[in-house]
């Protein structure tokens, strides 16, 4: 299993160890990665890697522990991506070639905008596991999308003919069969990384999910590790929250909302009268 080595001088008690008096000898442990974060046959650990190509930043920070009388110092480097946040800003337009209706056709999401909600999902790959539950499943409920008005999307990096092929699979031999909605494909994984999904080390997607309004900006935004698959119903009652918000402006829809429910009036007053009837 992958393991990270790190030298810190810190008390044994602050590692978990058993209790002993406090002492300056610098120690040395292993931190162990759990094996539920690999992913695709490979570590965790070679995802921490920094990647050259990408715009990174170096942060430094000093923690200071404190033990009776005696203080110790640790400086942790961490590193992390700067990105906007995809939520309330414009989503990334794209073309593409997809896969609909056993035809290979060009999909642009600007063609949507305008008229159409979009339901935007990515997925790691196709013939594997957890992906066609996930597929399969916004397919059979498109008919609700429908009412609500919103186109689904689905995408991964694989071609149009490994699409083609997983639709014309059996669904009781792990393939899509017929499905309501087209599959696109990002081939060049730049639609992946520009949504923030890349895991550029595999070159597939996590399983991410954008709800986009009709004017062409992500109201909603989830991602999920590899081996986690989603909620069409909770997709469902997002977007009827989303929905409901735009159209009535001076109310929020508390948790776990859903159409009938009460909502609230997001200011000091409507907050108390929510609270009081609850």
């Amino acid at each position: 299993m992958a393991s990270i080595v790190a030298a810190m001088h810190m008390t044994s008690s602050l590692l978990g160890c058993c209790a002993r008096p406090f002492s300056s000898t610098s120690m040395s442990f292993k931190l162990s990665i759990p094996y539920s974060f690999f992913g695709l046959g490979k570590s965790f650990q070679a995802r921490l890697a920094t990647n050259h190509s990408m715009a990174m930043m170096n942060q430094k920070r000093k923690v200071e522990i404190s033990h009776g009388n005696s203080k110790r110092r640790l400086i942790v480097s961490t590193s992390r991506e700067c990105h906007d946040p995809l939520v309330g800003n414009i989503a990334p337009n794209f073309e593409a070639e997809a896969v609909f209706d056993q035809e290979i056709v060009k999909i642009k999401l600007s063609e949507y905008i305008g008229h159409k909600y979009v339901v935007l999902f990515f997925y790691p790959l196709d013939f594997t596991f957890v992906c066609p539950t996930e597929i399969t499943a916004f397919s059979d409920k498109y008919d609700e999308f429908k009412k609500l008005n919103t186109e689904v999307i689905a995408i991964s990096t694989d071609s149009v003919f490994s699409h083609l092929a997983w639709i014309q699979t059996d669904r009781k031999l792990g393939g899509l069969g017929e499905l309501r909605y087209p599959i696109v494909s990002d081939i060049t994984k730049k639609i992946s990384r520009t949504y923030n999904v890349l895991i550029p080390e595999q070159g597939v997607a996590l399983r991410g999910l954008f709800i986009i309004d009709k004017h062409g900006v992500i109201q909603h935004a989830t991602v999920n590790n590899l081996g986690i698959g989603r909620s069409v119903e909770e997709t469902l009652r997002t977007l009827q929250a989303v929905q409901y918000v735009q159209e009535n402006p001076d109310e929020a829809c508390p948790i776990d909302w859903k159409p009938g429910e009460k909502t609230m009036k997001p200011d000091t007053k409507g907050g108390k009268q929510y609270f009081a009837a609850i």
